[in-house]
């Protein structure tokens, strides 16, 4: 008998939560970002709530050089992912680590070292959120003066991750003999040399490190761009994105899994978890009054700012924060994220403030402010209706935010069966329903088998 499909559920932990000014809330520790007593505890409320995995972003620099509203937010400066996930993988035992790295700003071999070592010590419980990097400010803290162009970004992205794939395959997964008798640690037939030559990278191998329970880690994905679901249908495992209707939702999922199966993967391999933003009250007007507290503590000069930085165009100062958007030229940058807030700006006619306010939480992630009741109606309805496999739980504040959905959603999701009450497995593979990666090796064996 099959078992139904139910929802997979991520903790986006940001620091001290994703309201901009979520760092002032009283249920915010204000140094949360020096602090990994607090990431160990959210990682045990995380875990204990059998959510499938824990995602950290990264940024490679401070985005904001404007020192008015640099100084007012919490954002930029906190634990290296890695680092951090390494910390919170001994407190925990079933649940996923997923950071976040950049293809632009890193070397094929040391993300492919980095995340095996961090899944071989998880016991197979790693994931890589690949990205390109797309802030200017990012690429001169790497011997750049401007960022390279978005499509180079995309092309080099795609070998990168093809160079990382064939490292993680230099060690079958028997290959470790460990006979002390005879003296053979590992059986050389088992060892298998990259020796990669492309336009980017010249990559000989192996990697140093074995393989893990889970084969390798998770691979994720979230740019939304046309290069970015290019990739993703490619390559992608899990895919985190953003989109604020049922209908673009919707839109995007068909066309991720349409993609995937071009490319000869199983769409169900590929599981989409859009960003979600809850503010949960115990009636529709608490959680409102809730949410307006948050909107109360945003300086304006950090929703200018934040604003500046989603959109790519760098400052927006120069014009009138109470009239409209002004036409922008195309950004280098998070293309899909511009897109998405310039057409959320047109479609309701919102003036720059009202603009800053309106993505101050979610930064153009789905918004859902009500009752415990009412989210957990609108997680089922996109999920029933193929907008999303999962969704990545974006607390407006921590821990708090997170307490608030584990206590009052998640009871209700598990009791429309919709959520799990214990885990599949030991491995993010097995607890997100994806296929163990056989190694090239043994599919080469299989295919010369069945050709016999």
């Amino acid at each position: 008998m099959t078992k139904a499909r139910q929802i997979k559920l991520g903790a986006f932990l940001m620091t001290d939560g994703h309201h901009i000014a979520g760092w002032r809330h009283e249920r915010s520790p204000a140094n949360a970002n020096v602090r990994v007593d607090h990431f160990l505890r959210l990682a045990r409320i995380a875990e204990a709530a059998k959510f499938d995995a824990i995602f950290l972003s990264d940024a490679l620099g401070v985005r904001d050089t404007n020192l008015d509203s640099v100084s007012r937010t919490s954002r930029n400066v906190g634990f290296e992912p890695l680092t951090l996930l390494s910390a919170l993988s001994v407190v925990t035992h079933h649940i996923g680590l997923i950071g976040t790295a950049s293809t632009s700003f890193n070397e094929p071999f040391h993300i492919a070292r980095k995340f095996a070592s961090l899944d071989l010590m998880s016991g197979g419980r790693a994931g890589w959120n690949l990205v390109t990097s797309s802030g200017e400010e990012e690429a001169r803290n790497f011997n750049l003066d401007r960022h390279v162009p978005h499509a180079e970004r995309y092309d080099r992205a795609r070998e990168f991750v093809d160079v990382v794939k064939g490292l993680w395959s230099s060690w079958e997964d028997d290959a470790f003999i460990r006979d002390k008798v005879t003296g053979e640690f590992f059986d050389p037939d088992k060892l298998h040399v990259l020796n990669h030559r492309g336009r980017h990278f010249k990559v000989t191998g192996p990697l140093n490190v074995a393989r893990s329970p889970q084969g390798h880690p998770v691979i994720v994905q979230a740019g939304a761009s046309e290069d970015g679901r290019d990739l993703a249908g490619a390559s992608a495992e899990a895919i985190f994105c953003a989109h604020r209707t049922l209908a673009e939702a919707r839109a995007f999922y068909a066309d991720i899994k349409s993609r995937a199966a071009k490319a000869g993967r199983d769409p169900d391999h590929v599981k989409v978890m859009p960003g979600v933003f809850p503010v949960i009250g115990r009636t529709e007007a608490e959680a409102q009054e809730k949410f307006e507290e948050l909107q109360s503590l945003i300086h304006p000069a950090v929703g200018l700012q934040l604003l500046s930085t989603v959109m790519g165009v760098g400052d927006l100062s120069g014009y009138d924060v109470d009239g409209p958007l002004p036409d922008l030229p195309e950004t280098n940058g998070p293309k899909s994220r511009q897109q998405l807030v310039l057409d959320a700006a047109r479609r309701d006619n919102l003036t720059i403030r009202q603009l800053y306010l309106s993505i101050a939480g979610a930064r153009g992630h789905w918004q859902v402010v009500g009752t415990a009741e009412q989210i957990a109606d609108q997680l089922e309805e996109r999920f029933v209706k193929e907008g999303a496999d999962g969704f990545n739980i974006m607390a407006p504040h921590l821990p708090g935010g997170l307490e608030d959905f584990i206590e009052q959603v998640v009871p209700l999701l598990r009791k429309r069966g919709l959520f799990r009450t214990e885990y599949e497995g030991t491995t993010l593979r097995e607890n997100l329903g994806l296929p163990f990666p056989e190694h090239p090796a043994k599919l080469r064996e299989h295919a010369a088998v069945a050709a016999e």
